[in-house]
């Protein structure tokens, strides 16, 4: 038996036969010529059809986000632009159809790429339509998740939103990829579905011999084995213990909310106990608009979101887009180094008329839902920017503001940022891109990426503090929050709210509720004198035992 390690993403312990998912093919090459380009041509639209009715078929049999991801991919496929660019590659530099696919999506992966932020995590799903849509022209059997006859542990070099979004976690008993990090979407889709995961297993894919596997998505261990192993799902989260309530077991509150970017995710968090919601996510309004939403438009579609809470704290988040996401209607141009670029609170100073008609929407949403609405900016750097946005939320009607905390500069300015705000959120995700100067996509830095790193939690710890000393809340609402364990180090930090995912919240109210803050507060202090994740991770564990 092998060992290897990666990064764990989803806490559990599974083991089974592997199930490895599908290679792409291999690159098409660009010769012969074909005799007819203008035939040769006329193949590719069919072929993204073809691909793109197999992803509806799909999405027709499942609900709510798989069906959304599903649909989502199918219409990528379809994408004028991807299948015209193929064709004028087949009719102007005589490729054959499979190569010109191949460019033509790889000239769209690379921009996305460029961008980064959001749009450098698209860059996958182009890959998948692109092998997709090559498979069917050449008649071959597209990349994706084998069909599964038994319980397995799925392994591949990273999965595509369309590759898992009709998983049945009943036949997949855990996920671990060669790529991908904290962030990635098999670590977001493991954590959903409540199974182990590990990601960014280097060198992985070399141990072809192997036919069973071992995962532990807490240690970020895994074993591999040329001989059969037992088949033993992850016990499912202690969560009985939890009735709702987000406090210690002490009874100090700790609010435990759901993270939401559209109505589905609304009435999930509700289903799941969310206390309210940490982080709503308004982009779903914009990214798939060429022109600004009118106000009305905006209005309707937050307070569809927001209804599911009446009565109940939400933090609205205000567009988070800008070089990394960029909307046709912002006309931003480009820039050399987007992840450092004009984004979050940066385009509202520039687009003030942008940020006022969301604000109006917002404020109107709160009072059609009867939900308690703040909310908060995010990419801001300093206090100067948090005071601004303040007085323009408060302008607007909203009385309650704060902002994310994600750039360095703001967590260690942490006491002159809250001084002009009703409270902070950190996002562990961006935060540590920006503390490591590590792509939050790239798996060869996935490690960098872990919310355990213990400078990671030494500056949330001091944000705790700030917050604790000025009276006023600090949450969290990156992925770090939907881990089990971690969320009573990030309580005994001075977190007092973590938003997650809906699948996490029983899990993670369960484990806040015990222990009393005390024991959080030694475990917290145990992580911040570790020194790596792993050892964060184990001296936290120890101290709660």
């Amino acid at each position: 038996m092998s060992r290897w390690t990666g990064v764990g993403v989803s806490p559990g312990r599974a083991s089974g036969p592997i199930a490895r998912v599908a290679e792409p093919l291999p690159e098409p090459a660009a010769h012969p010529e074909p005799a007819d380009p203008a035939a040769e041509a006329a193949r590719i639209r069919p072929a993204a059809e073809e691909v793109a009715d197999a992803l509806f078929q799909r999405a027709a049999r499942v609900t709510g986000e798989a069906k959304a991801v599903l649909e989502t991919t199918a219409a990528m496929a379809l994408d004028p632009a991807l299948t015209a660019q193929a064709e004028k590659l087949v009719t102007g530099r005589a490729l054959p159809a499979p190569r010109a696919v191949f460019e033509s999506a790889n000239g769209f992966a690379d921009g996305l790429a460029a961008a980064g932020g959001y749009l450098a995590e698209r860059v996958r799903d182009v890959h998948d339509v692109r092998d997709r849509i090559i498979a069917a022209l050449l008649g071959a059997t597209p990349p994706g998740v084998p069909d599964l006859e038994r319980p397995s542990v799925l392994v591949a070099r990273d999965l595509a939103p369309a590759d898992t979004a009709d998983l049945d976690p009943g036949q997949v008993f855990a996920l671990v990829t060669a790529e991908g990090g904290p962030t990635s979407h098999t670590a977001i889709l493991a954590r959903s579905l409540g199974i182990p995961a590990v990601v960014a297993v280097r060198g992985l894919l070399a141990e072809t011999g192997a036919v069973g596997a071992v995962v532990d998505g807490s240690t970020g261990a895994v074993e591999l084995s040329a001989e059969p192993v037992p088949t033993r799902a992850a016990e499912p989260a202690a969560d009985a213990d939890w009735d709702g309530t987000g406090r210690t077991a002490d009874d100090r509150p700790v609010g435990i909310l759901g993270n939401v970017g559209a109505a589905g995710d609304a009435r999930a968090a509700v289903a799941a106990g969310a206390g309210g919601v940490g982080l709503f996510r308004t982009e779903f309004c914009f990214l798939a608009a060429t022109e600004e939403p009118g106000e009305d438009v905006q209005r309707a579609a937050y307070a569809e979101v927001l209804a599911p809470f009446a009565g109940k704290p939400v933090v609205v988040r205000t567009l988070d887009a800008g070089a990394d996401k960029p909307l046709p209607f912002l006309d931003m141009g480009t820039e050399p180094n987007p992840a450092l670029g004009v984004r979050g609170l940066r385009v509202a100073r520039d687009r003030t008329d942008v940020l006022d008609r969301q604000l109006s929407a917002i404020a109107g949403a709160a009072a059609d839902s009867g939900a308690q609405v703040s909310v908060m900016a995010p990419m801001v750097s300093t206090a100067e920017e948090a005071a601004w946005f303040a007085a323009r939320a408060r302008a607007a009607g909203i009385d309650r503001a704060g902002v994310m905390i994600e750039v360095p500069a703001a967590a260690l300015t942490a006491a002159e940022v809250l001084a002009e705000v009703d409270f902070v959120s950190l996002g562990t995700n961006d935060l540590a891109q920006y503390v490591f100067a590590a792509d939050r996509m790239a798996g060869a830095l996935a490690e960098l990426g872990d919310p355990w790193q213990p400078a990671l939690l030494r500056l949330i710890g001091m944000v705790g503090r700030a917050g604790a000393e000025a009276g006023k809340p600090v949450g969290v609402c990156g992925e770090a929050a939907a881990d089990p364990l971690l969320a009573g180090v990030l309580a005994g930090l001075g977190v007092t709210s973590l938003s997650m995912t809906a699948s996490a919240i029983p899990a993670v109210g369960a484990a806040v509720r015990a222990h009393p803050m005390a024991a959080h507060r030694a475990a917290a202090e145990a992580a911040l004198a570790a020194p790596s994740p792993a050892a964060a991770k184990e001296a936290a564990a120890a101290a709660l035992a």
